[in-house]
């Protein structure tokens, strides 16, 4: 018979016993509901945790928008004018899309007429896979790269399109110059009602800008040079303070550099600064654009790591960088990760063109401002189905910052602010081509 030492059971069965009721009796831990409490210094939710409520998604009628085959007879050939930087070329040339499939129209391959700022000489081709594109967009709209023979030698008939809204106008003020002479030349109007666009025509518009156009192989192969040299993750910054941006923001700012108040005084031009009363009204309207400095506080407020590895999706002349860097040190530019002569050669169509695809593709983006490469840019990301996009709100610093808010309590409030437009996916998507999906 084997003996059993009743002592050491009883020593053990009361400790586990003794464990367990300080265990039940015990007050349960607390954690702080706002990441900006008491303890917020050590517990902080970064913004890209937090649950949406929202997706935008290509919408069915665009998906299937092949469906609707283009006729074949045709009411004659349209060019689009395009005109400034790449993305609004861009924006001009899908806009004509629209109108091209609006009029039965066939669509002629645009010439980038881009203005001396740009410092540009290259042309559609340069920068768009052509035969990629009209392959993409056979079933939405024709499209081709030279007129036919008998037009060849035939200057376009010009029309002002900068006052048409709608498809009424287009039918109604358009079409009949178009079957008079064949051959016409549009700039579309920057402020289109293209929801009553039929759906054919938005769909032949969305194809257009977020599926048939992609890179010509010779950027894209640069392009995805640049994009391997970041490191990973990584999140793309469009930062937009430059000296021509502040100036014809006519914001006036205290505490920069004399070097950045001589670049924007350079500038400037008749574009006088707002004072007084003025110059708050507009502020606070969300008209001022951010300093590198107010940007590193957002996204601090925002929870995003001081280590986080940034591309810097920007132009050239970018002032007051220190403001940034002094926070985020792990920012890198083109310039920097490019071949010195790769990047002197480089025009600005080019320039963008990389941002913009480096920006589609990197973990995460986020815009000081709300221009067509960023319209652009978070779009495609939808279509990627990329949702880490978001756009920091001028508005919202002014407003918070002229109510006095400092430290901690402007902290919460920027995440706040941020917060909710993170959440229903507020300016993360075209609504011409993109429709909302509830979580």
């Amino acid at each position: 018979m084997i003996a059993v030492s009743v002592k050491p059971l009883f020593i053990t069965i009361f400790t586990l016993s003794l464990v367990a009721a300080i265990v039940l009796l015990s007050p349960s831990p607390t954690f702080p509901a706002n990441p900006f409490s008491a303890d917020s210094s050590t517990v902080r939710l970064e913004i890209w945790r937090v649950q949406r409520l929202v997706e935008w998604r290509p919408c069915k009628w665009w998906i299937q928008g092949h469906l609707n085959v283009p006729p074949t007879e045709n009411n004659g050939y349209i060019q689009v004018d395009c005109y400034g930087g790449l993305n609004q070329m861009r924006r001009d040339f899908c806009n004509g899309v629209g109108i091209a499939r609006l009029l039965n129209a066939t669509l002629v391959l645009p010439k980038f007429e881009a203005a001396a700022y740009w410092n540009e000489s290259s042309g559609f081709a340069d920068v768009f896979d052509v035969d990629y594109f009209i392959q993409q967009m056979s079933s939405f709209a024709k499209i081709v790269k030279e007129l036919p023979p008998e037009l060849a030698s035939k200057e376009p008939f010009p029309v002002d399109c900068s006052k048409r809204k709608g498809q009424f106008d287009y039918i109604e003020s358009v079409l009949p110059p178009l079957l008079e002479h064949h051959f016409i030349s549009i700039t579309p109007a920057m402020s289109q009602r293209r929801d009553r666009y039929p759906l054919y025509a938005k769909a032949a518009l969305c194809q257009a800008c977020y599926s048939a156009l992609r890179l010509a192989r010779s950027l894209e192969d640069k392009a995805q040079e640049l994009f391997k040299a970041i490191p990973k993750p990584f999140l793309s910054l469009h930062l937009r303070f430059e000296p021509d941006m502040v100036a014809y923001s006519q914001c006036e700012y205290s505490g920069l550099s004399s070097s950045s108040m001589e670049a924007i005084e350079a500038v400037r031009d008749d574009r006088k600064p707002w004072t007084g009363e003025l110059a708050n009204v507009w502020r606070k309207r969300g008209k001022c654009p951010l300093t590198p400095n107010e940007t590193a506080l957002i996204m601090q407020a925002l929870s995003i790591p001081t280590n986080t590895s940034i591309y810097l999706a920007a132009g050239d002349g970018l002032m007051e960088l220190d403001g940034l860097r002094s926070v985020y040190t792990n920012v890198f530019t083109k310039s920097a990760l490019l071949d010195d002569q790769d990047f002197t050669n480089m025009h600005g169509n080019t320039k963008a063109a990389l941002d913009y695809y480096v920006s589609i593709n990197s973990d995460s983006y986020v815009a000081t401002y709300f221009g067509n490469m960023d319209k652009m840019v978070a779009a495609m990301r939808a279509y990627k189905g990329l949702y880490k996009t978001l756009f920091l709100s001028r508005k919202a610093f002014a407003e918070l910052t002229f109510r006095g808010l400092k430290g901690k309590e402007l902290m919460e409030a920027l995440w706040s602010a941020h917060k909710e437009d993170f959440v229903i996916g507020r300016g993360s998507a075209l609504p011409d081509c993109f429709c909302e999906s509830k979580l």
